[in-house]
């Protein structure tokens, strides 16, 4: 179990508190060429688990999705894959905040017209550990083309307001990814993603 932080914008961050959103999808990077699997290595420390690609014949047993180009390289084969984050791992939520005069944190999400004060709002990339308020705990991770998902998949992604394919998800998605990155991992491409469950916890005792 390690501790990491994971940023949320301030739509996801009130989904998150609403009890709405318990999921979330990052882009794999490198872009493997099929579907990867889950594996585990024993040794005397116990067992290890490694992303990497299926065997050449997995796709028989397992699916079409798990087939593997007919001239992918063994330099390509023996590639492993480290997701950003891992079942029990705890996350403390990154978010837009501001450190007031009287010593007391502020998030953006319902305080941002409420408070009279000199302090600039901050971006959630430089919020400290300590200002964290809200902690997950990893679920579940798994590999999925990013359009696999379902309407259920985007209701836990947080997305409830919206109408068209994936309740809006498709738009929201884009909206996270550079522009001129759309054409590598944008929703027409259907990127390989990690799908990153979570729940919401209490904050470790030995964070303080």
């Amino acid at each position: 179990m390690c501790v990491k932080p994971i940023l949320f914008n301030t739509k996801m961050v009130r989904a998150i508190l609403d009890g709405r959103k318990s999921c979330t999808r990052r882009v794999i990077k490198p872009q493997p060429q099929s579907r990867l699997c889950y594996t585990y290595a024993c040794s005397r420390k116990g067992c290890i688990g490694k992303w990497t690609y299926p065997n050449r014949g997995a796709h028989e047993l397992w699916g079409e999705e798990y087939k593997l180009p007919e001239n992918i390289k063994d330099e390509e084969l023996s590639k492993q894959w480290n997701p950003p984050y891992h079942t029990d791992d705890i996350l403390y939520v990154r978010e837009t905040w501001k450190n007031a005069l009287n010593g007391y944190y502020y998030y953006e999400d319902w305080q941002r017209d409420d408070i009279a004060d000199v302090t600039k709002w901050k971006p959630s990339i430089h919020m400290p550990k300590e200002a964290a308020r809200i902690w997950l705990k990893v679920t579940d991770v798994r590999v999925e083309r990013l359009q696999d998902m379902t309407d259920d998949d985007a209701e836990a992604e947080g997305c409830f307001d919206y109408t068209s394919t994936a309740l809006g998800f498709p738009d929201v998605w884009d909206s996270t990814i550079k522009k001129s990155d759309l054409d590598r991992y944008g929703w027409d491409v259907n990127p390989w993603v990690w799908v990153i469950e979570f729940e919401r916890c209490d904050k470790p005792e030995s964070e303080g």
